[in-house]
């Protein structure tokens, strides 16, 4: 007499545990939200230039003790891309120094910018910045102190960055404006991996504490 094949069956053929399938249900929101809030970062990574600007602010990243991280190389090169045909404009370095930096940001985007032929007396130095807010908070501060017409603005970072960025500048900026911006490539490989991986997240703690 033939005898009749037995099979493996998880938790004896019963049904799964109620804490399992709730797991796996968070598990699958939570790849959707994240997939969701990537496409809005997204939407915002691409050059957009609306009339003329009179003022350009690059923001800052990571220092090297050889001089800016590649993603700082690519937000300067872009901004250099840019004033080649617009060389009059206005220009805010911002970026602090942090705990392992040799100098602050703003100093390292100057020596750059003036190393590649920018004149010195069109930069502003930003340099007590820490985060994205502070950035475009102390920004802010600074060409009002200057006097400087911020009704057409220009700001350059990273594509990852701008859509954040976007939504913090509206926040913090009061009155009549308009507000471009330059979409930096990420040429680091490893790093676009890991600022795309970061900036959804990033993007939700701005949106609920930075104010």
């Amino acid at each position: 007499m033939r005898r009749k094949k037995q099979y493996y069956r998880p938790y004896g053929g019963r049904r799964k545990p109620v804490w399992l399938l709730a797991l796996l249900a968070a598990v699958l929101a939570a790849l959707l939200s994240f997939a969701v809030l990537l496409g809005v970062v997204l939407s915002g990574a691409h050059d957009s230039i609306t009339g003329e600007p009179k003022v350009m602010v690059i923001l800052g990243c990571k220092v090297e003790s050889w001089g800016p991280s590649i993603l700082l190389q690519d937000r300067l090169d872009k901004a250099l891309d840019y004033l080649e045909d617009h060389p009059d404009l206005t220009i805010v370095a911002s970026g602090g120094q942090g705990p392992d930096e040799h100098q602050s940001e703003a100093q390292c985007m100057y020596d750059y910018l003036t190393d590649h032929g920018v004149d010195s007396d069109q930069i502003l130095l930003e340099d007590q910045s820490h985060n994205t807010w502070e950035n475009i908070r102390f920004t802010q501060a600074l060409l009002e102190r200057e006097g400087i017409d911020t009704s057409q603005m220009l700001v350059v970072s990273n594509g990852f960055h701008l859509t954040r960025v976007r939504m913090l500048w509206d926040r913090a900026w009061e009155g009549d404006y308009t507000l471009s911006t330059l979409a930096a490539p990420s040429s680091h490989i490893p790093s676009r991996l890991k600022m795309y991986i970061r900036e959804p997240l990033a993007l939700v703690k701005s949106y609920f504490f930075d104010r």
